[in-house]
């Protein structure tokens, strides 16, 4: 079975649309690193260097170095669909970055995006 189209879309490319919705919101492109970093454990370097080879978003996250065990504290709807009842892996991992994006252009605080923890 094939995959959604968006497996196949660089995280380099979704990446700016990222930082520019934060940004209109009046949030910054370091929030929008903390939470990304947070949900998959990639460090500021990490992070660079992946945006900067262009990889897709499967191996984005099939190279991230571990999802954040309270990833799944991540609840609610994005796109009209709840992300905790997303069946496919992957499709879910994106989902959640979506989510996380979108509470921070909302202005919530970064220890409730974070889900009580701290960025590592």
């Amino acid at each position: 079975m094939a995959g959604h189209r968006i497996f196949g879309t660089s995280f380099a490319s979704i990446y700016p649309l990222y930082v520019r919705k934060v940004e209109r919101k009046d949030r910054d492109k370091a929030e929008v690193d903390q939470v990304i970093c947070w949900l998959t454990g990639y460090d500021a370097e990490g992070l660079a260097k992946t945006i900067a080879s262009g990889v897709d978003l499967e191996t984005f996250f099939e190279e991230a170095p571990r999802l954040n065990p309270n990833a799944a504290l991540i609840t609610g709807l994005i796109c009209g669909i709840r992300v905790e009842e997303i069946e496919d892996p992957l499709m879910q991992k994106i989902r959640y970055m979506d989510k996380l994006i979108d509470e921070v252009a909302r202005g919530k605080k970064l220890a409730s995006i974070l889900r009580g923890s701290e960025a590592s």
